[in-house]
């Protein structure tokens, strides 16, 4: 046989020929490794998963008919490109009536992308070269800083700390970062921290990015489920359109998750260079797909139906999560609780040196599954999604969930 050749090829970025060879074990494998162990301990008892981080319910059936009706027709067959008028009209129309942004023009400031994912993927093919800065706010989703990474920029963390509200301390950034930066990542409201931003926030953000020659990527994942009042965009602060642009995703808002569709919004100048990039990735999204967006943009009372569900979910889970403990209090939006991890359990004769500890213990020993942040201090975050066949079981899940948490007897 000869020599394996193959191992010697990878690219640094990806770790060189030590690509493959990392056995450590990340935390999402290990919470699946633990749901699995959990149910073979305790056949028959149920296993609550609070950790998914999707919608749990099918997108509308108008809109999956307005899918089956599109995907019929010859003349959507055809590769998309860089998107269909139709749904950047539609994307401006939505971002007038749910957001107030208005004076946008469909042609040269939206633009579809499949899914927000490879959006955040493509950007730095745009703007990073080596020696530049992403500001990325942590805990978060980390596809932009990856990617930044893989081009030969360097990322610089902003931490985001309950005492700031979960919105990263802009004043902290040092001048030297500021002066190689060239893009800021934020999320709002936020993944997982459920936080939202202020308008005041958001003016200091257009503040600093003017003053410092930087663009926005403002990931609305989450724009349009609001918990407090109107869903807030980054571009109706004034100015906002001159620095940067919004991602809008119809995953989180329309429960079309598998669907891989987004669209992108703002500067001119931002969005044209994101489709040369996506030129050169992609032919654009199934065109039935973009017409079936078309449809649900048009409805955004399907946005507050689900925003409704959760929030209501959410309630009962803080009340849960409060007895048995916890110090949870109701997000900004999206479907998240983000709440400070136990220190022990079992009357303290359990201890736990981190979140992910917590969380381990919490599926082996409650059959309940959470997501642990220990990027900025120690965080669980339980998600409103979990799986329920309507309204009394959803009273069902929660009420057991409290009493297994307080069984536990966590300490804080």
């Amino acid at each position: 046989m000869g020599k394996d050749y193959i191992q010697g090829l990878f690219a640094k970025r990806l770790g060189g020929d030590a690509f493959g060879t990392d056995t450590t074990v990340y935390k999402f494998e290990k919470i699946k490794r633990a749901k699995i162990k959990a149910k073979k301990a305790n056949p028959g008892k149920e296993l609550f998963d609070f950790g998914v981080g999707e919608p749990d319910d099918m997108a509308s059936q108008m809109v999956v008919e307005a899918l089956k009706i599109e995907c019929a027709k010859p003349e959507n067959r055809g590769y998309a490109d860089n998107g269909i008028v139709e749904l950047k009209e539609a994307a401006v129309k939505y971002m007038d009536k749910v957001f107030g942004v208005s004076g946008i023009d469909p042609e040269k400031e939206v633009i579809h992308s499949i899914g927000s994912k490879p959006a955040l993927a493509m950007l730095p093919d745009a703007f990073i070269d080596r020696g530049d800065i992403t500001l990325m706010t942590v805990p978060g989703y980390p596809v932009l800083a990856t990617h930044t990474e893989w081009h030969g920029g360097k990322v610089v963390n902003l931490p985001l700390l309950k005492k700031n509200g979960f919105l990263p301390d802009l004043s902290k950034i040092r001048k030297t970062q500021l002066a190689k930066a060239k893009l800021l990542y934020l999320n709002y409201p936020n993944n997982p921290t459920g936080a939202s931003a202020t308008p005041e926030f958001f003016k200091e953000v257009v503040a600093l990015a003017k003053a410092n020659d930087i663009i926005v990527i403002h990931d609305a994942a989450y724009g349009a489920l609001s918990m407090d009042g109107k869903p807030l965009s980054f571009l109706s602060v004034p100015g906002a359109k001159d620095v940067g642009i919004e991602i809008h995703s119809f995953s989180k808002a329309y429960n079309m998750t598998g669907w891989r569709l987004a669209f992108l919004v703002g500067n001119a100048k931002v969005i044209k260079a994101f489709a040369h990039v996506k030129d050169n990735y992609d032919s654009g999204q199934f065109v039935a797909i973009q017409k079936a967006g078309v449809y649900a943009l048009n409805h955004p009372e399907i946005t507050e139906k689900t925003a409704a569900k959760y929030k209501k979910r959410l309630e009962m889970l803080v009340v849960a999560l409060n007895s048995a403990g916890f110090k949870a209090e109701m997000p900004g939006g999206s479907f998240y609780l983000y709440v400070e991890a136990p220190i022990s359990a079992k009357g303290g004769k359990v201890k736990f040196e981190n979140a992910e500890q917590a969380s381990e213990f919490l599926i082996t020993e409650g059959l309940i599954s959470t997501v642990p942040w220990d990027d900025c201090g120690a965080f669980l975050r339980f998600s409103a999604t979990f799986e329920a066949k309507g309204q009394l079981d959803e009273v069902r899940v929660i009420e057991e969930v409290g009493k297994r948490l307080k069984e536990l007897e966590l300490s804080f």
